[in-house]
């Protein structure tokens, strides 16, 4: 019986199954005719940390594709120069942009591409170029840094600025400013003691009282003023009759002359009424008079009784 292994044998078999495993799973992965890819080249202006060869390239949340390549750009040292492939099947437009996103916590990043417009024209290599370009945006990261580095260079000028404003001299007169402060405070206390406050207190009262008794004299000063208008309209009524009175003897006096200039003078008639009229004008005043004495001599025995009206008039027998 022999026992002889063909170790060549086996390997060579070895060998070819891998090599078909290979050739099986190239079958498997290699894109149809309907999903061929396109190369395009990404210039970022910033660090590609965690961007990795293969990395996934995404359109809306959907993979499309990956990176392939990974250089610095020889055109310009301070961009990164990233080849992607893409299906072609993908609407990458001229307005379309990439921007460099982290996943999560894990510390690698993907780039993801912005939508562009529907009826935007596809996005195609220009002369000189190899592959088209896709135009990039910073990332959140990139706009973090950079807006961290203004609040950075802001808070070192207004720390200067502090500094400057808190230099020895302006410390020196800050402590004077409190000095003087505190010694107004302790004059101020020393000013409102409980004495002061009490005066104080007492002449809020006072003032509360005179306001008060304004108050209550309001309505005599109001009942003086009606007496005064009341008054006044008496002596108003009674100088109107006496400038009736006067106007009745001028016309009088004018008819006596007229009568006299054409001779038909008849004193009599003529006299009759001017001492009527006369008459009537003397008994008016006489009445007017007697008011008037009788306002003063009331004002004479009490003259508060113009504003207070306190003094009682006394009625004879049988007066109501």
């Amino acid at each position: 019986m022999n026992n002889k292994v063909n170790y060549p044998l086996i390997g060579f078999l070895v060998l070819v199954s891998f090599f078909i495993m290979l050739a099986f799973t190239y079958w498997l992965l290699k894109p149809s005719d309907e999903q061929a890819t396109q190369k395009y080249i990404i210039y970022f202006n910033e660090s590609v940390f965690g961007l990795n060869i293969d990395a996934p390239v995404k359109y809306r949340g959907i993979k499309v594709g990956k990176v392939t390549h990974l250089r610095i750009n020889p055109q310009n040292t301070e961009q990164v120069e990233v080849l992607v492939t893409i299906l072609k099947t993908t609407p990458i437009k001229q307005d379309t942009v990439a921007k460099l996103t982290a996943q999560g916590i894990t510390g690698l990043s993907y780039i993801n591409l912005s939508m562009g417009k529907n009826n935007a024209p596809a996005l195609v290599a220009k002369d000189g170029e190899k592959y088209p370009v896709i135009a990039s945006t910073p990332s959140f990261f990139e706009n973090f840094e950079s807006s961290l580095g203004s609040v950075t260079t802001n808070l070192t000028h207004t720390l200067e600025k502090t500094n400057q404003l808190l230099n020895e001299r302006n410390q020196a007169e800050f402590a004077k400013t409190l000095q003087k402060t505190a010694a107004v405070m302790e004059k101020l206390d020393r000013l409102l003691d409980n004495k002061t406050i009490a005066h104080l207190q007492a002449s809020a009262k006072n003032l509360d009282a005179i306001t008060t008794k304004t108050d209550k004299l309001l309505p005599n000063v109001n009942k003086l003023i009606d007496k005064s208008v009341e008054w006044e309209s008496n002596i108003d009524h009674s100088f109107a009759s006496i400038m009736n009175s006067y106007l009745g003897i001028r016309s009088a006096m004018d008819e006596i002359k007229r009568a006299i200039a054409s001779g038909e003078f008849n004193f009599k008639d003529i006299t009759l009424d001017v001492f009527n009229t006369m008459n009537e004008t003397l008994m008016q005043m006489n009445d007017m008079m007697v008011k008037l004495g009788g306002t003063l001599t009331k004002y004479e025995k009490n003259p508060s009784d113009l504003i207070f009206n306190s003094t009682e008039v006394k009625k004879g027998p049988g007066e109501k």
